[in-house]
């Protein structure tokens, strides 16, 4: 009689393929990437990297990869490295090729499951370092429920101009300066060429690093993870800890179900809000959850927005960059006061298997005289500054940045646009004027295809001195450096029939942050006809990756998710 095969809990998965004598011709393909025979009795452990040379955000990222798999080799799993795509939003923006910005997060997901679950790892390390790289492999890791943990590439150090630091939006905002006059070519080169001084992500509370907070909040990275600069010790040392970190939770039997729960993504919400972060969390953090199969909708945001003040004073809004903050602590101090105050539930588990207020304990507060963090008793702003709106304009919802700077309020005509690319060369040229609501649509999930971000129009218009006089809502996205009166993932979108098709030039446009309300100004009369009228376009694109895209992405209102 035939002895059963003894299962090895430390490798549930990659026994099926190291394992028996029907297994001799894996084994053998293994040798030849570098197992011995002591390889095959240990744990697999995946290293995803999103190494390219595409984007200095990801520049570094196989050395980062390097490193973890050190990590996880001195914890005795044997690691493997692999690599996955990365796209830049920073040299896309404006363009078509933006376009394949949000899908690049399906594809990133979808290729870290099908490697690792093909390869049969019984943990994964996952190393991104772009915005859309981040949600991409959290995607990855709830889909497959194999131990896992994130780690951030880091942020990239500002650059300098005559004393003053800049980074990416200062490019994009030189632009408007310098159509409108107020600086020269000449400066606006000198700007361009300081502006990215080495590898990172983009400096301020943009997408990058805001997706690396929330991922830190959720308890998918190590403490810290989520502020770190990009090229230093302390980000070696994150690396090899992660590589250590997943060999414990696959010893452990923790895997990301245990950690993405509910509350999970609640204490990330919190947390964006406290750091001012982008509106693209919004997106990212429900499709994250649809992953792992938590129920998280549009109104969690306005729930937490409304107990959750606005303390972090950095960039696009604010002063300072994320390396900044960096420097006095990172973002772990204000996670423990967060707790601390009952605005984050510190008694979840974490990737470390111990809870976030056990990580945080040794936590020293931030330096006295620091300007970066405010107090609770003195906060930018005393709720969240993402504000979820709704009305006739967008009856399944909109996502606005509101921090304070720019009103709560706006009424305006509209000035309509049916693309990124129209509606920029019009506010270079002046014809944007005070009072106007920019209308940008055509530009949805399913429309654009690919929901571009809006990073140059609403930069053009800070640029041209137009940004508490204009606002902008689209169907489209925001860059996590857009700043001004803007209002996006307007849904149902246009390219389906959302009310955002119907609009006219110069119809009046209502939006009030207060009552959360976007309202299209027109008699019910008027509405039933330009909805009777409207026909749905053809798609723009009908092969390759950008029309599968297309036909399976839902609202932008759910994550606009591809596997409802």
């Amino acid at each position: 009689m035939k002895k059963a095969k003894r299962k090895s809990l430390h490798r549930k998965w990659s026994q099926a393929v190291t394992d028996g004598t029907e297994r001799a011709a894996s084994r053998a393909m293994l040798h030849a990437v570098g197992f011995t025979n002591k390889d095959f009795q240990k744990s697999q452990v995946g290293v995803a990297s999103t190494w390219s040379q595409v984007t200095p955000c990801n520049m570094h990222i196989d050395r980062l990869a390097r490193r973890a798999a050190e990590g996880v080799a001195a914890a005795g799993a044997k690691p493997v490295i692999f690599n996955t795509i990365t796209i830049s939003d920073g040299i896309s923006m404006g363009t078509a090729g933006m376009r394949y910005s949000l899908v690049s997060r399906e594809i990133i997901a979808d290729s870290i499951e099908a490697v690792a679950g093909c390869e049969a790892f019984d943990g994964l390390v996952a190393i991104g370092g772009c915005d859309k790289n981040m949600p991409g492999c959290l995607i990855a890791m709830a889909r497959l429920n194999r131990p896992a943990v994130f780690v951030y590439g880091g942020t990239i150090k500002p650059g300098c101009h005559r004393g003053r630091k800049v980074d990416i939006v200062s490019v994009f905002e030189a632009v408007g300066q310098e159509a409108r006059g107020e600086i020269s070519a000449k400066e606006l080169g000198d700007i361009e060429a300081c502006a990215i001084p080495g590898a990172g992500s983009c400096g301020g509370m943009y997408t990058a690093n805001t997706m690396a907070s929330a991922i830190e909040a959720l308890g998918m990275s190590l403490p810290n993870s989520g502020a770190q600069n990009a090229v230093g010790a302390a980000k070696v040392r994150d690396c090899r800890e992660a590589g250590r970190a997943v060999v414990n939770l696959i010893q452990r039997g923790i895997r990301p179900s245990d950690i993405l729960v509910r509350e999970a993504f609640l204490n990330a919400i919190a947390l964006i809000m406290a750091m001012g972060g982008s509106t693209n969390s919004v997106l990212h953090l429900l499709a994250m959850a649809h992953s792992t199969n938590v129920k998280l909708n549009l109104d969690d945001f306005t729930r937490v927005a409304a107990r959750t003040p606005v303390l972090a004073d950095l960039k696009p809004s604010g002063q300072h960059v994320m390396s900044d903050l960096v420097a006095i602590g990172g973002t772990a101090p204000l996670m423990k006061r967060l707790i601390e105050e009952g605005l984050m539930n510190g008694d979840l588990l974490t990737v470390t298997g111990k809870t976030m207020k056990e990580n945080l304990r040794g936590i020293r507060p931030y330096p006295a005289k620091q300007t970066i963090i405010r107090p609770l008793t003195n906060p930018i702003k005393p709720t969240g500054h993402l504000v979820i709106l709704r009305g006739n304009l967008a009856p399944e919802g909109a996502v606005a940045k509101i921090t304070g700077h720019e009103g709560v309020r706006f009424s305006g005509r509209a000035i309509v646009f049916e693309s990124e690319e129209t509606a920029l060369d019009a506010i270079l040229a002046g014809k944007v004027k005070k009072g106007h609501v920019v209308v940008i649509r055509y530009e949805g999930p399913r429309g654009g295809p690919g929901m571009r971000e809006m990073l140059s129009p609403t930069s053009a218009i800070m640029g041209r001195g137009l940004g508490k006089e204009v606002a902008l809502i689209t169907d489209g996205r925001f860059s996590g450096g857009s700043h001004g009166f803007v209002v996006g993932h307007i849904s149902p979108e246009a390219a389906v029939g959302g009310p955002i098709a119907w609009v006219k030039n110069g119809d009046r446009i209502d939006i009030d942050a207060e009552t959360r309300q976007i309202d299209l100004g027109i008699s019910a009369t008027e509405w039933k006809k330009r909805q009777a009228t409207w026909k749905t376009p053809k798609p723009r694109e009908t092969r390759g990756v950008l029309a599968k895209y297309a036909r399976q992405v839902g609202s932008a209102s759910f994550g606009a998710v591809t596997d409802a």
